[in-house]
């Protein structure tokens, strides 16, 4: 039977390659940092590489590194275990805690990622008789979330306010028992971010919950990095914030759901990725605790970054690039054609500069970018170099008449 599939299955990734859309790997092999050495799928030798989470460059942080170490010592390296059976250890409860406090929400709960943790709120708290309003542009976590979920599905345009209001109607005259409003607070392909007082004002209006994905703010964003709802001033008025370790919290593994105490309870009841998968590993619990020590700190890492982002936005503007507007350390560089932007990427590859083409599906079909992400371990001659190279490339990409 394999054999007719097997045809299907080389028919379709042919048909991916062709296209320009085959995101193959490269392997690395160097610890996470502001350079790195590629030992494959693409031109070897050391990089420095602009396509990382590591926002504020914890990844390798010689702290969190000792932490983590420390753990393996005294908590062991897995609980092979849910939590409600023998998976929880002092070092989850902490970290929750912690999290809560850090965020402003009244509890938190851990999961293996924050894809799960979106997996596990939309079917744990909302039934036929709900409605959930999503933003267009949201994660596919939260999409598949939802899906997962019986409520009513409404949509509306990328933080298009006045679709939003109408779509909060909808569900209103409709007869919706509960209506939740979800957002990123920061949109990951765009680095655009999402109005939450705004919204925040559209949920008080029609007596609607607001649930915010802030993975990629959490950290680097507010004047204290506890996110969006800390920059737009709404920490008390954001229910739900889903988010994860993986990137500016030591870019490991995990996520969270933190919120209104009931929600976090329930959701320890009921959500099947929590209820079915094994717990945190103890070892990235506690190097995310040091994580959290260092923040306190950590006002120099998030002006430097967003020096850093704001060097490269302004130079690759001044050189001619597309770049999407704002001031997040998501740097999108548009190219439009998935090809050209694959060739693009392999030519900065070359040139010492690793980043990624990113197209179709993961951005819409003549959308295609290299996503561009800055960090707080790149230094100011890090980031004209990178500016250096994209010009350089664009150069060579014309001349091939690719």
């Amino acid at each position: 039977m394999f054999d007719t599939v097997r045809e299907d299955l080389r028919s379709t990734l042919d048909e991916i390659r062709a296209a320009g859309l085959h995101k193959p790997e490269r392997v690395i092999g160097t610890p996470q940092n502001a350079a790195v050495a590629v030992t494959s799928g693409g031109a070897a030798g050391e990089v420095l590489n602009f396509c990382a989470n590591n926002y504020l460059g914890l990844a390798d942080h010689p702290e969190v590194v000792a932490a983590a170490k420390e753990a393996l010592d005294r908590w062991g390296y897995g609980m092979a275990s849910v939590r409600f059976i023998c998976g929880t250890q002092e070092v989850h409860k902490e970290l929750e805690a912690r999290l809560s406090a850090f965020l402003g929400q009244e509890d938190t709960i851990l999961y293996s990622s924050c894809f799960d943790a979106n997996g596990g709120v939309f079917e744990t708290l909302l039934g036929a008789e709900d409605a959930v309003i999503s933003d267009a542009l949201n994660h596919a976590s939260i999409i598949d979330g939802i899906r997962l979920s019986k409520a009513r599905r409404f949509r509306y345009a990328n933080r298009d306010l006045a679709e939003l209001e109408a779509r909060l109607k909808e569900a209103t005259e409709g007869g919706a028992r509960r209506k939740l409003i979800v957002t990123d607070g920061v949109f990951s392909m765009d680095g655009y971010v999402a109005p939450l007082a705004e919204i925040c004002d559209l949920a008080d209006r029609y007596e609607a919950m607001v649930m915010v994905d802030d993975s990629h703010a959490v950290g680097f964003v507010g004047p204290g990095g506890r996110g969006t709802p800390e920059l737009h001033g709404v920490m008390d008025r954001v229910d739900i914030i889903t988010g994860t370790l993986g990137k500016a919290l030591g870019g490991a593994s995990g996520g969270y759901v933190a919120a209104r105490a009931e929600i976090v309870e329930l959701l320890r009841q009921r959500s099947r990725p929590y209820l079915f998968s094994n717990s945190l590993a103890p070892v990235i619990a506690a190097a995310s605790l040091k994580v959290l020590d260092l923040l306190e700190s950590a006002g120099d890492l998030r002006e430097h970054l967003a020096d850093n982002t704001a060097l490269f936005r302004t130079k690759m503007t001044e050189a001619g690039f597309e770049v999407l507007p704002g001031d997040h350390a998501i740097a999108p560089v548009m190219i439009g054609d998935a090809a050209e932007a694959a060739r693009m990427a392999e030519l900065l590859l070359e040139r010492g500069v690793y980043v990624i083409g990113f197209s179709y599906p993961v951005v819409p079909m003549g959308a295609a970018r290299i996503r561009v992400q800055l960090s707080a371990a790149h230094s100011t001659a890090d980031v004209e170099r990178a500016v250096a190279a994209f010009i350089d490339a664009r150069a060579a990409l014309e001349a091939s008449g690719v």
